[in-house]
């Protein structure tokens, strides 16, 4: 399994103001640490991040993908957020890193009805929240911008990589709406990437591992999707692991299944190093890479062991 595909520490630095626009030449490359990032056209054209957001406003939805914890892709994410909200007001932020349960104490929390402290002891925040999204968050409340709450529950998750799509039957009605109506089990391009990554022998658990990826994915595009059907007018900035988001063939295919006429753009992470292939059409966010985190296949597959199990407890799925 690659890093990239299981990837996907960030402290908010001065934004970018939008009254000076940067020139390609003064846009800096990366230099050494991991807040460096720089910004490609999908042929390699550098581009500031004013010219990104100039290139951006024929955009319904903006996909960027991720590496989790990555400090320079956190840092382009929160500037970018703030930039569109200066050039387009009406801009939405959608987030992989809540799920539906928890939209009301979103919206509570933006609203000023309670501080930080409830938002995040009652919701299913990410447990890096303080040092990766926070500033995203607080971007939209100091801009009045809506937040969707994209993602299905971790626990729908595990249940479906557990018991299949039947599980979805044994759901009451008000937990399956935490999941999308419809999930794109069938043979598609990205079916095939996920599988080879993740087949380790076993069909049915691996086809059950990918029932549970896809309802992020369709749980997700169906979130942006209804937010777009009852406000049109605005712009969505999602974000989500850069495997969720590459080369259009997850969030982005079951955002045009949903809706075929929303205009779509992706920026995609990647390294000097290690290049997105030529045929990805994404804009690229070119960073320095993480350390290594594992030096040999016992130390990778007992990580993911971990990470599979639930740190050893299984879910009840009832």
């Amino acid at each position: 399994m690659s890093i990239r595909a299981f990837s996907a520490a960030f402290i908010l630095a001065t934004l970018l103001g939008c009254s000076h626009p940067l020139t390609p030449k003064e846009t800096p490359a990366p230099t050494g640490t991991l807040y460096d990032y720089r910004i490609e056209s999908p042929n390699g054209v550098p581009y500031s991040l004013n010219e990104l957001a100039n290139a951006l406003s024929d955009a319904d939805v903006i996909l960027v993908g991720e590496w989790h914890t990555h400090p320079g892709i956190h840092l382009f994410q929160a500037q970018l957020l703030s930039t569109l909200a200066a050039r387009y007001p009406a801009t939405a932020l959608s987030m992989e890193q809540f799920s539906r349960p928890d939209q009301s104490l979103i919206d509570g929390y933006l609203q000023g009805d309670f501080g930080e402290s409830a938002l995040l002891s009652q919701s299913g925040k990410w447990p890096n929240y303080a040092s990766d999204y926070r500033p995203l968050i607080e971007i939209a409340k100091t801009n009045a911008m809506p937040v969707i709450a994209a993602n299905t529950t971790q626990e729908i998750v595990r249940c479906l990589a557990a018991k299949g799509e039947g599980y979805l039957d044994t759901l009451p009605s008000e937990k399956r709406r935490y999941v999308a109506q419809t999930l794109s089990s069938e043979p598609s391009p990205y079916k095939e990437k996920f599988l080879s990554v993740m087949f380790h022998g076993n069909e049915e658990k691996t086809n059950n591992q990918y029932l549970a990826q896809i309802a992020w994915d369709d749980t997700m595009a169906e979130s942006m999707v209804e937010f777009l059907a009852e406000n049109p007018n605005n712009k969505v900035m999602h974000i989500a692991g850069a495997f969720h988001v590459e080369n259009g063939l997850g969030i982005a295919s079951r955002i045009l299944a949903r809706n075929p006429s929303l205009k779509i753009a992706i920026v995609s992470p990647q390294t000097q190093g290690a290049p997105l292939p030529n045929e990805v059409k994404d804009y690229r966010l070119v960073v320095n890479p993480l350390p290594e985190q594992w030096l040999s296949e016992k130390e990778m597959q007992d990580a993911i062991g971990s990470m599979r199990h639930n740190g050893g407890n299984e879910p009840s799925c009832s």
